[in-house]
């Protein structure tokens, strides 16, 4: 199905130029999307990490949550 946009209240098919930078924008965005997943993943490993190394060290489950909000 053709992209469209509004101009002056009368709907237009993009032309083949805003079709291909569209699906540039799109593919940009997609890219975008999975980095910040990678990130927030890789920072969530990163806290457990933490946490356990600090209970491994002899703080409680609780001690880790009040001092380090982990």
């Amino acid at each position: 199905m053709a992209r469209t946009k509004i101009i002056d209240g009368v709907r237009v098919n993009f032309t083949a130029e805003e079709e291909t930078a569209r699906d540039a924008e799109e593919a940009q965005v997609a890219i975008e999307k999975e980095a910040h997943d990678v990130a927030k993943i890789a920072k969530q490993e990163r806290l457990a990490s933490v946490k356990s190394k600090l209970e491994n060290l002899g703080l409680t489950t609780e001690e880790v949550q009040e001092a380090f909000g982990l």
